[in-house]
């Protein structure tokens, strides 16, 4: 069995003091919570525990000016989450800033790292 190669990737995180703001997971989880409405349904869709994403929405919300997602208690009709105008704002730049990271694949330095890698 032959091993492949390593591979130099860049994780992009946004602090806020020592929490972690808006990264890769908190990001897919945004697009989930967009998706399913809720976010129960979206911490399936991406494989974690209803207890995980609450944890992780609540940590943005409280990174950010305002929040990026609001919930709605209530009976099944109402109840749900929604991303706010503010968190599809954070996410595009995000992804944004993802996108150009990503070109840093095309640097000489990049090369360079991922020659020296073991």
């Amino acid at each position: 069995m032959s091993e492949s190669p390593p591979e130099l990737k860049i994780k992009l995180q946004i602090y806020r003091d020592d929490q972690v703001a808006m990264g890769p997971g908190k990001a897919m989880l945004l697009e989930a919570i967009e998706e399913a409405g809720s976010i129960s349904g979206a911490a399936r869709a991406v494989g974690m525990s209803y207890r995980r994403a609450w944890m992780l929405v609540d940590t943005m919300n409280h990174c950010w000016a305002e929040p990026l997602v609001e919930t709605a208690p209530g009976g099944r009709a109402r109840a749900g989450a929604r991303v706010t105008a503010t968190g599809r704002e954070v996410l595009a730049s995000y992804r944004a800033l993802q996108k150009r990271a990503a070109g840093a694949r095309s640097i000489k330095a990049w090369a360079k790292l991922q020659d020296l890698l073991l």
